[in-house]
């Protein structure tokens, strides 16, 4: 449910914020909604820190965070969206909607994240790896220091498909299934984990609550990105025996991930471009050994890198049209 009986609005907001995303992503000028959480986060841990405490009270804490942030944005956002598609029609209803579809467009990433990963490859194909380093940095966890032009480029392949789900798919998705509301709700759980769901000393109580609350969140979400990712490699490619060996490889693999869902929209790239990813990675200085995902068999590294940008744009049509026929539905019926 969409949380609001006006379909035919709902869907002309989600298709526009869908068109503002693809052709302007994130405008640095205007205030994002991501952004404000992040400054409530820090405050309340603040907050927490002054309080002192152990395990138990980080924890306890950590779960009081996860409901005064996901709760205070799912509160304020529905009563916004509820304020402006009840209203009657005329220039404040004109301006509501258009500050809807600008909440909508803040709840996805497709272009930041395609920018992102070809201001990578391109620092590579001109073999400026210290460029490629620095950029690489903002997009992931890892130590990028020692990476060499593989290592650079086989990180890109790995965040470009994990983010497909956590910046494209899984908003939609709760987009689609609970309006503005759940799809803000949805980028507060992805911003607890990004910003105290971390497994070092700091936050390994403190972030339990928000770490665990983002796996569940992303479960649906991970495994639908990994099937978009087969149908659109078989487009991409031409071959429909590559969606086969995506989903092969997604049965055998997608599993191995420390994560219970970034494995799955992995080893679906992997598979459709013949690629292996994971291996020996750096984290803070220490060095982990990560289960490998695909085989290698395939194009090279930068081949494969330009091809999952043009997959997980694809991937990200295909789940704008699912979205939008699913809310359409609801304009019919």
């Amino acid at each position: 449910m969409l949380l609001t009986n006006d379909y035919l609005a709902f869907l002309i907001i989600v298709v526009s914020a869908m068109v503002l995303d693809s052709l302007i992503g994130d405008p640095r000028i205007l205030p994002h909604p991501v952004r404000l959480m992040g400054w409530a986060i820090e405050a309340f841990e603040n907050i927490i820190r002054r309080g002192g405490g152990g395990r138990n009270f980080e924890r306890s804490a950590g779960i009081v965070l996860v409901f005064v942030i996901v709760g205070m944005t799912f509160t304020l956002s529905f009563a916004v969206q509820s304020g402006v598609l009840r209203s009657p029609p005329g220039p404040v209803r004109s301006a509501g909607i258009l500050f809807l579809v600008y909440l909508a467009a803040s709840t996805l990433a497709l272009k930041e994240l395609l920018k992102a990963g070809l201001s990578v490859i391109a620092a590579v194909k001109v073999d400026n790896l210290a460029l490629a380093r620095h950029r690489l940095s903002f997009i992931v966890g890892r130590d990028v220091r020692r990476l060499g032009k593989d290592g650079i480029l086989r990180a890109t392949i790995e965040t470009l498909s994990e983010n497909l789900s956590d910046g494209v798919i899984a908003p939609l998705f709760y987009l689609t299934l609970g309006g503005i509301p759940c799809a803000l709700a949805y980028k507060a759980v992805n911003t607890l984990d990004s910003m105290v769901g971390h497994r070092n000393e700091r936050y390994i109580h403190l972030g339990w609550a928000s770490a665990r609350l983002d796996d569940a969140a992303n479960y649906l979400p991970a495994r639908i990105s990994a099937l978009l990712i087969a149908f659109a490699a078989a487009i991409v490619l031409q071959s429909p025996a590559r969606a086969r060996a995506a989903l092969v490889t997604v049965r055998r693999d997608g599993r191995k991930h420390t994560s219970p869902n970034s494995g799955y929209p992995e080893a679906s790239i992997a598979g459709a471009l013949r690629v292996r990813l994971g291996g020996l990675l750096t984290y803070g200085g220490i060095t982990v050994q990560k289960p490998y995902i695909g085989v290698p068999g395939g194009a090279d590294y930068l081949t494969a890198s330009l091809r999952t940008v043009s997959v997980v744009r694809v991937a990200s049509y295909i789940g704008f049209l699912c979205a939008i026929a699913a809310i359409s539905l609801g304009v019919v019926l």
